[in-house]
């Protein structure tokens, strides 16, 4: 059994949506890390995709695109397809939050989350199917991974009415393709994150020791954990993980006791 095999990503070509900071960019670091030839980001601001590929080198593409639409999906699927034969893995990743007290709360900020966090999340990868299924075999499946949320699992105290329902909405929207596009050897997964320092979860970013009291690994994420739980799903080692949900959230969820404060 060759250990360094089973995790590697050698030769592989990627795309992550929303790439240019925060999980996205954990995601692309440990991508290039495990050996992928190429890793195209996009993500709506030009400015920050400019400076994480400057950052990244040249196995790193930026394409600059709006997918909250589904013309922007189509758009990023055919500029995609006009440098690339196959894609071997797509990660779902742009998505956007909203807050705001019950009776307040804007129709704006529910549809531009359900948009972006879940029906661009499917059209993008409709669009994407050609390339998808060029690279899949049985031997070595694509992989789609959807960015999902414990936030999507348990309730957040805040008042993220469509956030927590875009993001529920992620992890059966995975199930439901999974079954689907296993058929033809792409295998649909999801990964659930914890408290991750980014520029979404700023609690998590600039309360980090705070936050930690609440967790049970008593520390927030950090970036080899979001790395290495994509690289699982995305390599020859989480091939027979299909339609799950990887939770990354320290124990937050499932190892955590009603009322109890971990010691």
């Amino acid at each position: 059994m060759d250990i360094t095999n089973l995790f590697s990503l050698d030769g592989r070509v990627a795309l992550v949506t929303g790439g240019s900071r925060g999980i996205g960019r954990m995601i692309i670091e440990g991508f290039l890390a495990a050996g992928c030839a190429r890793v195209y980001i996009t993500a709506r601001k030009e400015g920050q995709l400019a400076e994480t590929v400057a950052a990244l080198g040249d196995q790193v593409i930026g394409i600059p695109m709006d997918i909250s639409t589904v013309e922007g999906c189509e758009s990023l699927a055919r500029e995609l397809a006009s440098r690339e034969e196959r894609l071997d893995i797509l990660v779902n990743n742009a998505g956007a939050a909203w807050g705001a007290e019950y009776l307040d709360f804007p129709e704006h900020g529910w549809d531009k989350l359900m948009d972006l966090n879940v029906k661009s999340l499917f059209f993008l990868t409709q669009a994407l199917h050609g390339p998808l299924t060029a690279a899949a075999t049985t031997e070595r499946p694509a992989k789609v991974i959807n960015i999902a949320s414990i936030d999507g699992i348990r309730l957040n105290p805040g008042e993220t009415y469509s956030y927590q329902a875009s993001k529920a909405a992620v992890i059966q929207l995975t199930k439901r393709m999974a079954a689907r596009l296993v058929r033809e050897n792409v295998h649909v997964t999801a990964i659930a994150p914890g408290a991750f320092a980014s520029e979404m979860n700023r609690a998590a970013r600039d309360h980090a020791e705070a936050i930690a009291h609440g967790i049970p690994a008593r520390r927030i994420g950090e970036p080899e954990d979001m790395a290495a739980a994509a690289i699982y799903l995305a390599s020859r080692a989480g091939e027979y993980v299909i339609g799950h949900t990887l939770v990354v959230d320290g124990g937050l969820v499932h190892a955590s006791l009603p009322g109890a404060a971990p010691s």
